[in-house]
């Protein structure tokens, strides 16, 4: 006996968007329940999620200063095969990680599970359980192409999916994508150990575009744009430059530190409340007590988490064009004044600046690349016309290495139930 499960029903294009993507999609489905079966076998019915990866599109480091963002979910996701079960236990298995048992009656946080898959399903279940919902227990298996060190986000794609799940096999679906995400940012915080913010999430988990303001970080406003990119002509291409991100970590954590520092300096504990104005008014004795980066980061924040606006308002009313000049502006900005492009403790390595000056050299006019996410090493985002698409991968992939360069499209869907 095996499971029968009619794929046919599912518009593959409709979710996956690239009609060459989506037609690879049925043999991975196909392969996924068979790995499921082999492993919890055929008796009974399975359901099928998805849960997408993110881009960062406008707001380069700013979520952290109660700034702005624009960001999007992309056609690579992760897919879970599933079985709702009355044991009272998960049981969860993928093709990168070794099987996880949670038991749904004990959700309380352990140290010794930091850092492990484990501790995102059971901090992510704990967080919805707080919040009044049903959880329970079930057999999944997980598969993804949404790549680990990517910039794409595999792990909040992993925690909205769990949260859907969960939406799915118990709540009938009628846990809300933000609530989602802010399980999967609290499940990372508090159970994992990682101090992540909730842009990754929320991208996932609401789909296609999104705006976020996080004035307010614990309520923040989520506004989801209803542009439909597959209609423009452009891909979105990533580009993995495989820059070490090794002995980085007091760069990236010097930015929010200077970010911070500004704003102390201003009389606020973070740079939102701050104006251009007020940094040019006090520039000489910002630069004499935070530093000249310093106050060149502040500036980059001030004007970028505006942009995130305009860019969102741009779509809104459809100005393609003007969201792509305001594309190229961040990542001007990111450059010269975030200045998250390369590591000044190795000038001679710099892989993203490589990156961006042949996009620059290789894209007309009308396309447009940029930094994609913390920066210093990792990727390159680019708008890139479909005519021109596989052009562009093949010159990236010749100087970054076979694969470097991935074709994506922007996905209208967050975290679903498939069938």
């Amino acid at each position: 006996m095996s499971i029968k499960t009619d794929l046919s029903v599912i518009d593959f294009n409709d979710i996956y968007i690239d009609p060459a993507w989506a037609a690879k999609q049925p043999a991975r489905y196909e392969a996924a329940i068979k790995v499921f079966e082999e492993n919890f076998g055929a008796d009974g019915g399975i359901e099928i999620y998805s849960a997408p990866g993110r881009t960062e599109i406008g707001g380069n480091h700013t979520d952290h200063q109660h700034g702005e963002v624009l960001a999007a979910s992309i056609n690579r996701d992760a897919i879970a095969i599933v079985r709702k079960t009355d044991k009272g236990q998960v049981r969860l298995i993928s093709e990168t990680f070794r099987p996880n048992y949670i038991d749904t009656n004990d959700l309380i946080g352990n140290e010794k599970e930091k850092g492990t898959t484990v501790a995102l399903i059971k901090g992510v279940l704990a967080a919805l359980a707080f919040e009044g919902y049903k959880v329970g227990g079930f057999d999944a298996y997980v598969t993804s192409d949404v790549l680990v060190g990517a910039g794409i986000s595999s792990s909040a794609a992993f925690e909205t999916l769990v949260g859907t799940i969960v939406s799915g096999l118990y709540n009938d679906m009628k846990i809300d994508p933000v609530t989602i995400a802010k399980a999967g940012q609290y499940a990372e915080n508090v159970y994992f150990g990682k101090p992540c913010g909730l842009m990754d999430q929320m991208a996932c988990s609401v789909g296609n575009m999104v705006h976020i303001d996080f004035k307010y970080p614990d309520n923040p406003e989520v506004e989801r744009i209803e542009f439909d990119f597959a209609k423009t002509g452009y891909c979105l291409c990533i580009t993995n430059t495989r820059g070490s991100h090794s002995n980085l970590t007091d760069e990236y954590a010097a930015v929010p530190a200077e970010m911070k520092k500004v704003a102390e300096l201003l009389g606020h504990e973070v740079l939102r409340p701050v104006s251009l104005d007020d940094i040019l008014k006090n520039i000489s004795m910002l630069r004499e007590k935070a530093g000249d980066r310093a106050v060149l980061r502040a500036m980059h924040f001030v004007e970028e988490t505006k942009r995130a606006s305009q860019e969102a308002r741009a779509l809104n009313l459809g100005d393609l064009w003007e969201f792509l000049r305001l594309v190229r502006e961040s990542g001007n900005s990111s450059f010269k004044y975030l200045q998250n492009i390369y590591t000044n403790s190795d000038v001679n390595t710099q892989n993203v600046s490589i990156a961006l000056a042949v996009s620059e050299a290789v894209l007309s006019g009308e396309e447009v690349a940029r930094v994609h996410g913390g920066g210093f090493a990792g990727t390159i985002q680019a708008f890139v016309k479909n005519d021109n698409a596989e052009h562009y991968r093949e010159v990236m992939d010749s100087v970054f290495g076979e694969g470097a360069c991935d074709i994506m499209k922007i996905r209208k869907y967050g975290g679903i139930k498939i069938i």
